[in-house]
């Protein structure tokens, strides 16, 4: 049962039943081994504003908390986390244990040996975990997450990122999935950042396959949401997950489309420590 993103927000597999060395192009959950190669995280990050994080919780108890799905080796991850904290590259030594404060960030991705290179490469290991988790699989993840959010007294996300892994989710988990996935985001976040990918990619993605040989993603071809999927996604995220549409960011140079989207919901009342 697939489920997580990849650097993208790609989704990737158990490494017993593949191994991303065989055959790259035919990434079932998106788990590209060199993902941000292909998509580098600045066609994202330099579409956010700066001071992002200020401007959505200008008095909210530090550190804020996120959740980014699908890291896949975690460069965007750590990109999206020095751009919210204005960290500059050269200074992330110096700024690491102040900007720790501000924001504690888990990524997690569903690949292990993507995740076993973040944690490898991470410049921010205390303040940035990397898990190796299918976001799907709600026997592992609910107590994953709820251990996890426990340790700082909270029951909630401050924001989560889901950068490219919707269609990842749909194909391998069908209609159902996605809808149970954005309610699950939607539950568990105040704000999502979220970047899904438009339909041309899920035709893209299941044509690699059929070229390799491999079988056709199970769901592809009875997926009945489908087209516009930013309209579609935003329609499920406001109509049935208690969220409204903040700002869209615009799009990225591969026609990716960055919206950030705020929850209603009274669960995310109060969710602060009162440190």
């Amino acid at each position: 049962s697939p489920g997580v993103r990849g650097a993208d927000g790609k989704m990737a597999a158990p490494m017993s039943e593949w191994s991303p060395a065989l055959d790259p192009g035919a990434a079932p959950y998106g788990n590209f081994p060199n993902y941000s190669r292909f998509h580098p995280p600045e066609g994202r990050v330099s579409l956010l504003p700066g001071g992002l994080l200020q401007s959505l919780f200008p008095a909210a108890a530090r550190p804020l908390l996120g959740l980014d799905v699908g890291c896949n080796s975690g460069e965007l991850s750590v990109a999206l986390y020095r751009h919210l904290l204005g960290l500059q590259e050269s200074k992330d030594c110096l700024d690491q244990p102040a900007a720790g404060k501000d924001l504690n960030l888990l990524c997690c991705d569903i690949d292990p040996v993507l995740i076993e290179r973040a944690q490898q490469c991470s410049p921010f290991p205390s303040s940035i975990s990397f898990a190796n988790l299918d976001i799907m699989d709600s026997s592992g993840r609910d107590p994953f997450l709820r251990s996890y959010l426990g340790r700082f007294g909270r029951s909630t996300f401050d924001i989560g990122f889901c950068m490219s892994v919707t269609m990842w989710i749909h194909l391998n988990h069908g209609d159902s999935g996605l809808m149970e996935f954005l309610s699950f985001l939607s539950s568990l976040c105040k704000y999502l950042l979220i970047e899904p990918q438009p339909w041309k990619c899920y035709r893209a993605a299941a044509r690699r396959l059929r070229k390799l040989g491999r079988n056709d993603f199970d769901h592809f071809r009875s997926l009945a949401i489908n087209g516009d999927m930013v309209e579609r996604i935003t329609q499920i995220l406001t109509k049935d997950c208690a969220m409204e549409l903040v700002c869209c960011f615009g799009s990225t140079s591969w026609d990716r489309s960055l919206l950030l989207f705020k929850s209603n919901g009274s669960n995310h009342e109060g969710r602060e420590s009162s440190e």
